[in-house]
């Protein structure tokens, strides 16, 4: 979900071979869910083995890290920790949504409805213990650093980009912004063709960059203020306040400066606000890390992926054929045997 900020942000094409060298700490949930949610069959059935193990997201993320790296990016992942507490009713809506969608999946799939039926399918998306793990361990006999973070995983690619240890933070979500990343890269892990939901229109998605200091500038706010205009929309942490959009919260900011004379002189009934800025500014993150590269395990890849996962040898071997070699070079390959 994230802060609905899109409106306000500074933002701008990624010209070709800009991120070349670069290090981008990527989303890890966020990523997965997105590959989970569209490499489907046309019922809307996730990609499994014979065993039941869902692959959708092992084949989305050894497709697009092979990507990234032929591009001479060098990817690292971050995962989620424990969630907030305050996140819980995010996630209970959640939860309820995917419980009304899989019904709704149901139903169509028994009126024979395949289009509504596979677009419903993709809002059930779940992200399990070992489908986590197993995308850990790609990454790894890929040679590709990633990172548990004890608390949001764009939090920790925030901290991480603002120490300067990573170029910048992907992610589909705006809540980098408050956490003080620098630079964010929307659709670096979707590019291409994307359907709009709920018709049947299709647009090209290029990579985009949002510079914090520019949106600040571009603004006239501070970042303690833009995290209070995130917090008067609505965050993962709170519901915001009703009738408050991005261009209404802008103008309290500006007129009152902050968000506790909002509160008072609006007498805005915003409950908690206090500890939502702290998540924010303070989040839960580790310094405890270490970003290094190695080589591809072709073995290792190869018996994950085609003996245990049952993908098919052919395009396993061809992008490794393509791929091998440290991550420090960077390579060329193709990845149309995947999609």
């Amino acid at each position: 979900m994230g802060v609905k900020i899109g409106d306000l942000v500074f933002k701008r094409d990624l010209m070709k071979g800009e991120l070349t060298g670069k290090v981008i700490g990527m989303d890890a949930y966020n990523i997965l869910y997105q590959f989970v949610s569209s490499i489907r069959t046309p019922e809307g059935f996730p990609l499994t083995d014979s065993k039941g193990n869902v692959v959708s997201h092992l084949k989305g993320i050894f497709s697009r890290t092979a990507s990234l790296i032929s591009d001479g990016i060098r990817p690292v992942y971050l995962f989620d920790g424990k969630p907030h507490e305050l996140k819980k009713g995010t996630l209970e809506l959640r939860r309820e949504r995917k419980e009304k969608a899989m019904l709704d999946w149901e139903k169509a799939l028994e009126e024979g409805d395949l289009q509504t039926a596979r677009t419903k399918a993709q809002q059930t998306s779940r992200l399990t213990d070992t489908m986590i793990e197993d995308a850990k361990h790609l990454l790894d006999i890929m040679g590709v650093p990633w990172v548990q973070s004890p608390g949001e995983g764009e939090a920790q690619a925030s901290h991480m980009a603002s120490k300067g240890d990573v170029y910048g933070a992907s992610s589909q979500d705006l809540d980098s912004i408050l956490f003080g990343c620098p630079r964010l890269i929307r659709n670096l892990a979707v590019t291409g063709r994307r359907k709009l939901p709920n018709r049947r229109e299709w647009v090209n998605v290029q990579p985009e960059m949002i510079e914090l200091e520019r949106t600040l500038s571009e603004l006239g706010l501070s970042r303690e203020q833009m995290i209070d205009l995130g917090i008067l929309i609505g965050t993962d942490f709170n519901e915001g306040v009703k009738g408050i959009g991005p261009k209404r919260a802008l103008s309290f900011i500006r007129e009152y400066g902050t968000l506790e004379k909002v509160v008072k002189e609006k007498r805005i009934p915003l409950l908690e606000w206090e500890k939502v800025r702290e998540i924010f500014l303070r989040p839960n993150v580790t310094d405890d890390y270490r970003i290094e590269y190695g080589e591809i395990d072709r073995e290792k890849v190869i018996g994950f992926l085609v003996d245990q996962r049952e993908f098919g040898i052919t395009g396993v071997e061809r992008t490794l054929d393509q791929l091998g070699g440290p991550k420090k070079e960077v390579p060329q390959l193709s990845l149309d045997a995947f999609f």
